[in-house]
């Protein structure tokens, strides 16, 4: 067949995309060995939990001190030049550690170094991504790509890689898992090299305006201005804020307990119930982007979120592996499904210059509460247990979610930018021009609102002026 006709596969007819996407699949089975590899990295040099805490720490410390950079050098500077440096410098960081380890040297204090500059990598990698790929895809093809992604990340971050590094680290050792994870990130800058397409970075640099650090906060100042402008994307990340806290840490910290206690269960349960997360997150992910984008995209977005939530309650009062296990795949499919409209509208709704930015703000957004999260979880579940912890956990997204819906104006929002342009199938290629154009009115018209409003407001400021000094 000349055209791919099933809609969720679709962006691979492209080449650069399929470039892009082979080394991101890449990249995420060898971020899964790294992960596994590190645990017991960190065992063999006869740490135990403090010391594997301390890395994973240092691990978020680079992502969340770098990510708002991350998005500024997505929007200024080439996204490819960018996804390919952070890759490198994750593949050559990788590649010391590894023959650190190799050769007996390695301490925890160098895994933890090589941690902090893993996360900063990833934090300059994400934004760039999020960035390039409506360059490459017409904008009718968004929901596939990041239906593609959505349904990669589970089975290859937390499936195939952390099993693939299990097998390398019992046949071989941590070192070996930890090189093969370098070759990986390796790999994957070389498929970016190889795509034919070189776009630029979104906007250009003003000779006269800011420069070094004036420059990175005015950047960010103009992303996070953006943001409380525009309704839609402030509710929703603020929902972001509170769907981590309530859902994170009893999935992270009080689900193994679960499991011991009420189903009498051990390691192998728990690994089944994060698999049905995992596989019920790929077929969430597979499903919403095999279909086109819902007319309330907003409203069934944070209905998926908030409502989607409701199940995880099965996973403090569940006394079958079989309840607990269809529970979280619920959960998981319809996180991923609602993260899959997230991503299209990012890159649908938000203008090009921005979406760097945006995107950083985002994932900053998501981990700012993480580690709040996880630390409340654990005293919550000892003060009014396990059970009432996953009670609030499934009924506070619900009640949220409507809440956001109302705030952000959801849904007069989506009916006056609609996306969801029916495409016939016996002429896809007709309409790409005319969803193509559509996106980036739909952009254009949120960031003509949102000028306008800062324009008001920059007058408003002005008179204000003006009057203080009539007035001295």
């Amino acid at each position: 067949m000349n055209k791919v006709r099933w809609k969720a596969v679709r962006p691979l007819r492209h080449r650069d995309y399929r470039l892009l996407w082979t080394g991101l699949a890449v990249a995420l089975l060898g971020s899964g060995l790294w992960l596994v590899a590190l645990a017991w990295q960190v065992i063999e040099l006869g740490g135990g939990p403090v010391q594997l805490s301390v890395v994973t720490t240092a691990y978020s410390i680079g992502l969340v001190v770098c990510v708002l950079f991350g998005g500024i050098a997505a929007d200024r500077l080439p996204q490819r030049s960018v996804i390919i440096a952070a890759d490198t410098v994750r593949g050559a960081v990788l590649l010391v550690v590894a023959g650190l380890a190799l050769t007996g040297y390695l301490e925890i204090w160098q895994l933890a170094v090589g941690a902090v500059l893993i996360g900063a990598g990833e934090a300059f990698l994400i934004p760039a991504y999020t960035a390039l790929v409506p360059k490459l895809l017409p904008a009718d093809e968004l929901l596939a790509a990041n239906g593609l992604e959505g349904t990669l990340r589970p089975l290859a971050q937390q499936a195939t890689g952390p099993a693939l590094g299990g097998l390398a680290i019992a046949a071989l050792s941590p070192g070996v898992a930890i090189l093969v994870a370098a070759l990986t990130y390796f790999f994957s800058a070389a498929c970016v090299m190889a795509m034919r397409v070189r776009p630029e970075g979104s906007a250009a640099v003003d000779s006269e305006g800011p420069t070094g650090v004036r420059a990175m906060v005015a950047d960010v100042r103009e992303g996070w201005g953006y943001v409380r402008a525009t309704r839609w994307l402030l509710a929703s990340l603020l929902f972001g804020t509170a769907y981590v806290l309530l859902i994170l840490g009893p999935l992270e910290v009080l689900l193994p307990f679960a499991v011991r206690d009420h189903l009498g269960g051990g390691p192998g349960d728990f690994g089944l119930v994060l698999a049905a997360f995992g596989v019920g997150g790929a077929i969430g992910a597979l499903l919403i982007s095999s279909r086109s984008l819902p007319r309330r995209y907003l409203t069934i977005m944070t209905l998926m979120w908030g409502v989607g939530s409701a199940p995880i309650m099965v996973l403090g009062f569940a006394r079958d592996l079989w309840m607990m296990a269809v529970g979280a795949a619920i959960v998981g499919a319809t996180g991923s499904a609602a993260m899959v409209i997230w991503g299209t509208l990012l890159q649908r709704r938000v203008p090009d210059h921005l979406r760097g930015r945006i995107a950083s703000l985002d994932f900053f957004v998501s981990l700012l509460l993480m580690p709040v999260s996880m630390a409340l979880a654990g005293p919550a579940g000892s003060l009014f247990g396990v059970t009432a912890v996953f009670i609030v956990a499934g009924v506070g997204p619900v009640l949220v979610c409507f809440v956001v819906i109302w705030f952000g104006r959801m849904l007069t929002d989506e009916l006056a930018n609609p996306l969801d342009i029916a495409q016939d199938e016996g002429a896809p290629d007709q309409l790409t021009a005319q969803e193509t154009g559509d996106s980036t009115r739909i952009g254009a018209q949120d960031e003509t609102d949102y000028s306008k409003r800062s324009g008001a407001q920059d007058e408003t400021d002005d008179g204000a002026s003006k009057r203080i000094s009539a007035d001295a």
